[in-house]
């Protein structure tokens, strides 16, 4: 049986890994904008306050809004499809006992939950703005 050695030079490597740097930068960035133009037209007769408090409250505004759709957002976009790749569950029974399944681990995934949605995290979604 032949053995195909798959070798990566360092070049692509850094390649990679820069580009997937510059794609985080340019994503809170981008994230960093829309809350800064969000907030950046006060209500009429507001006080800014001091610095730290308008820089304060625009990150708020910017993490609430680029927060509050990743919430929502469907975990698994093949869900509910018949090419779903992590619709597997696997299941064993021994004798008299009790069946057990994978399903309920992967049943909010496969069903097409979000975030918000899933048993153990989404209540802790709670705590993050937007």
């Amino acid at each position: 049986m032949a053995r195909h050695a798959v070798r990566t030079s360092p070049s692509s490597t850094r390649r990679t890994l820069l580009r997937a740097g510059l794609t985080v930068a340019a994503a809170g960035a981008a994230v960093a904008a829309g809350g800064a133009a969000a907030s950046a037209a006060p209500g009429a007769g507001a006080d800014p306050g001091t610095p730290v408090q308008a820089l304060t409250q625009a990150v708020g505004t910017s993490a609430g809004y680029g927060l509050a759709p990743v919430k929502d957002l469907k975990l698994d976009p093949l869900a509910g499809t018949g090419v779903d790749p992590l619709d597997n569950a696997i299941g064993t029974q021994v004798a008299d006992f009790k069946p057990v399944s994978t399903a309920a681990v992967t049943g909010p995934v496969t069903s097409g939950s979000s975030l918000s949605e899933l048993p153990l995290v989404g209540p802790a979604t709670g705590l993050l703005p937007g």
